[in-house]
């Protein structure tokens, strides 16, 4: 696991040209938003016309609904992949018969939100190649969604006609080396101009890529700050997941995930459904792994990475991984995407941090900033109990102890019912943390599997996840 590393890229003049003078590379260009910035970087280097077959801009919304359907949102993942699939299909009817033995055809699409006159849009961007790898293949795919990073428009534009060149010479160059391809999406452009949050490589050439590794490329490569994928291991959409939707968000090192774990997420969706009224369908229910945690984890890497995620679909898990050192970083992504409300399970020793004005001397504003940042609309803290690793005793929200000024804060919280408590385990299983079952599990002593869940167990057993060995074999 680490950022891959790679040798000075190809300006984006010279990546255009080179798609330009391969006389096997010929396809369409369809773009929404901000111009014509892909399509015209292949007319302005030359020989654009080895290249393209057609470019279009539906721009006006009539325009676009009598070529690619009605759609209720335009900047979106549906809008794209109406766009993706009438151009490649229309290419292919049109042009394979006179030239498909000897082209491999690609069409381009991207959908895009720039900023408005009024300067308040949210500037995002869709953007997907679907390609054949040779004369006559069966297509693959790469979707991407990327935020804009640029306040100017003129900038936005730019960046977005950059990226879409990498995204057109990657799927012609590297399509079979995914990690790379990835890699390349921001050359010439750097992670201060855009951000990939979601990329999903599908099709011929990309039947062995994993989507969860991919998703932490993402991360590990500066490409965005968090990525998401399901318990299927498919990758999420966070623009369309999140979207005003209630978010459940356990942050934790998962190694492997416990009852407790388990108990924790199953008793915050229950009460937070009965707190909010919700109906328990429209709460999205992640996990988070930071990347800083895999990090300091020792002997942590890829195989480590995968173990945990296999152990974590098994309890139908959907994941979040991040580079969010600060948990409250980790509640303003959830807000940029417009999630409506965000419940944070957290265990007592993760609230005492909290609570702790030393561990917030960084922020101009101190503990204060830090609660503005975590709290703010929709935000609540749902505390599960733990034991004093002390003495053993029962801690929970009300016997711990806090600082004098902090604990006006946090009765100020609690009045607000912003921080909440939450019922836990019995001690005797409240008190075995994640290394007691991994240190068990590689000493070959039985005793783990009372603290994970049968799913969970099963799924250690059978992949040997995080070093278990079958004491009969």
């Amino acid at each position: 696991m680490g950022k891959t590393e790679r040798a000075e890229p190809k300006t984006t003049h010279e990546k255009a040209l080179d798609i330009n003078l391969d006389a096997s590379r010929y396809g369409t260009f369809a773009e929404i938003g901000a111009g014509q910035e892909v399509g015209r970087w292949f007319f302005r280097v030359g020989g654009a016309s080895g290249t393209i077959a057609k470019t279009i801009s539906a721009y006006d919304k009539i325009v676009s609904d009598a070529i690619y359907g009605t759609a209720t949102r335009y900047v979106s993942s549906e809008r794209l992949l109406d766009m993706i699939d009438r151009e490649y299909a229309l290419l292919i009817e049109r042009l394979d018969a006179p030239r498909g033995g000897d082209s491999s055809f690609f069409a381009f699409a991207d959908t895009v939100q720039a900023q408005n006159y009024s300067g308040d849009a949210d500037c995002h961007a869709w953007m997907a190649i679907r390609f054949q790898t040779g004369p006559r293949r069966a297509a693959s795919q790469i979707v991407l969604h990327a935020r804009m990073l640029d306040r100017d428009p003129l900038a936005q534009h730019e960046a977005i006609g950059i990226l879409g060149v990498n995204l057109i010479y990657g799927a012609a160059r590297l399509s079979d080396d995914p990690e790379a391809l990835l890699a390349s999406l921001l050359d010439n452009l750097g992670r201060h101009r855009i951000e990939i949050d979601m990329a999903e490589f599908t099709g011929d050439a990309f039947h062995e890529v994993d989507h969860r590794v991919m998703s932490l490329c993402l991360v590990e490569n500066g490409l965005s700050r968090a990525a998401m994928f399901s318990a299927s291991g498919e990758v999420l959409r966070p623009s369309e997941v999140l979207y005003k939707r209630a978010v459940i968000l356990q942050r934790g090192r998962f190694r492997p995930p416990t009852k407790v774990h388990s108990d924790i997420q199953r008793r915050t969706v229950e009460q937070f459904c009965r707190d909010a009224e919700i109906d328990p369908s429209e709460v999205i229910d992640l996990v988070e792994i930071s990347v800083q945690e895999l990090r300091s984890t020792q002997g942590s890497g890829l195989e480590d990475f995968r173990d945990r995620i296999d152990a974590l679909v098994a309890s139908d898990n959907a994941v979040l991984i991040t580079d969010y050192a600060e948990l409250y970083l980790a509640v303003e992504y959830l807000k940029r995407y417009k999630a409506d409300q965000i419940v944070l399970p957290i265990g007592i020793p993760t609230f005492l941090e909290i609570m702790d004005e030393n561990n917030f001397r960084h922020l101009p504003g101190g503990l204060l900033e830090a609660a503005g940042r975590f709290f703010g609309t929709g935000v609540w803290i749902y505390v599960y109990p733990g034991l004093d690793p002390r003495t053993q005793r029962r801690l929970d929200l009300d016997n711990i102890e806090i600082d004098p000024d902090p604990r006006l804060l946090f009765a100020y919280l609690e009045k607000k019912k912003l921080v909440r408590r939450l019922e836990g385990l019995p001690d005797d299983e409240l008190g075995v943390r994640s290394d007691d079952v991994l240190r068990w599990l590689r000493d070959g002593d039985p005793k783990w599997e009372a603290f994970v869940e049968p799913a969970v167990a099963t799924a250690i057993k059978h992949g040997g996840l995080f070093g278990y060995r079958d004491p009969k074999s």
